[in-house]
């Protein structure tokens, strides 16, 4: 169904249920055309206020005047072009913004992305990832699950978030940035960004010329410029403060936040898959390499016990060969046999040398047998 309301250019729109998806459009014009299920939606108009609710998907085209109201959301969300005040009570599933003024939000249960804010943000619980990129006014964020990418924004942020934070800042005289992380913090600034930063981390790594912490410092105030700007960092883990644009590139340790002028969805959670997953890959490469490590050191030794025993039977000029219960003793009689010439021996820091060459991948478990072998005269 769809259906046309007139509405002047700066209606109230109410969206109390919405059971699927919803998309929410600014234009133009002065009406608003609503579009969804017949049998589930229901429509009503009191003065300036058009109230929504609908079972299933809905998909409205709103004057941008618009003041937008939504109660609850089962699905995903996405509003673009509406410059009147938003507010949501809960979206269950994704929650993407562009394009907006002001913008108060109580509960998302997935991915949050916003894009363009010309007014303030509030948050109050977003319980996964969260993308920010452009806003006027101030950033509050008093609770956010998973990660947190921001870039561009030009008012003061106060933000909690749960594991970690990649911030690109340019400092703007007499505002505050305050940012408490459960896990790791990169702070990217311009060179000759002004700001005083107060910080605690369990490490942190200061890449800025002319600007350093004593060795293993966990807390410190550094002075950029004239520190007209007040940065308050926060970490459970680590913080990295740099004045390189493509840090977020090169942080291994952060991530790959090369993306950071995209739509970030679900980029937590690929990020810890893939710490997760090298992790793995790590340990149990570590493990074959010292399991190989102690085959190869148990092979040498024994090549060295079998050496040692050939050596000392041709000394003894015999060489007994037993068949069954016989034992057969073929030494040449009345000249005695010439000792074998004695074959060097490899000595500890030359076997240490094959298996450093093996644990470092330089060699191959086959080559290192062969070397050993050769060291220690089993030929």
């Amino acid at each position: 169904m769809s259906g046309t309301i007139s509405a002047g250019r700066n209606p109230r729109i109410v969206i109390d249920t919405i059971g699927g998806d919803l998309s929410l459009v600014g234009w133009d014009g002065e009406d608003v055309l609503v579009k969804g299920d017949d049998d589930t939606m229901q429509v009503k108009q009191v003065d300036n206020e058009i109230r929504i609710s609908c079972d299933d998907d809905l998909s409205i085209r709103a004057p941008k005047g618009a003041s937008i109201f939504i109660q609850n959301v089962a699905g995903d969300a996405s509003i673009r072009g509406i410059l009147g005040g938003i507010e949501l009570n809960e979206i269950s599933g994704d929650l993407s913004i562009r394009d907006v003024d002001s913008v108060a939000i109580d509960t998302v249960q997935s991915d949050f992305s916003l894009r363009g804010a010309r007014g303030h943000l509030s948050v109050k619980n977003a319980h996964s990832d969260v993308s920010i990129r452009e806003v006027e006014g101030n950033i509050s964020l008093e609770s956010v699950g998973d990660d947190l990418a921001l870039r561009d924004v030009r008012g003061n942020v106060s933000a909690n978030v749960g594991e970690d934070v990649v911030f690109y800042l340019n400092p703007q005289p007499g505002m505050n940035y305050a940012i408490n992380a459960g896990e790791d913090i990169l702070l990217v600034m311009p060179p000759k960004a002004n700001a005083t930063l107060t910080m605690s981390a369990d490490e942190i790594s200061i890449d800025w010329k002319g600007s350093e912490l004593e060795d293993d410092a966990t807390s410190g105030v550094i002075v950029l410029g004239d520190g007209s700007a007040n940065i308050n960092l926060s970490a459970g883990s680590d913080i990295r403060v740099s004045n390189q644009a493509d840090a977020g590139e090169s942080a291994e340790d952060f991530g790959n936040f090369a993306g950071i002028g995209m739509d970030w969805s679900g980029f937590g959670e690929r990020i810890s898959r893939q710490v997760a997953q090298a992790g793995k890959r790590a340990a149990e490469a570590e493990r074959r390499a010292a399991e190989t490590a102690r085959r190869a050191m148990e092979r040498a030794e024994q090549n060295r016990r079998r050496f040692e025993e050939r050596v000392e039977g041709r000394v003894r000029g015999k060489v007994n060969v037993g068949v069954g219960r016989w034992n057969w003793d073929l030494s040449p009689k009345g000249a005695p046999m010439p000792p074998m010439p004695p074959k060097p021996q490899a000595s500890e820091e030359e076997r240490l040398a094959i298996l450093k060459m093996l644990q470092e991948k330089k060699i191959s478990a086959e080559d290192a047998d062969k070397l050993l072998s050769a060291l220690e005269g089993d030929v």
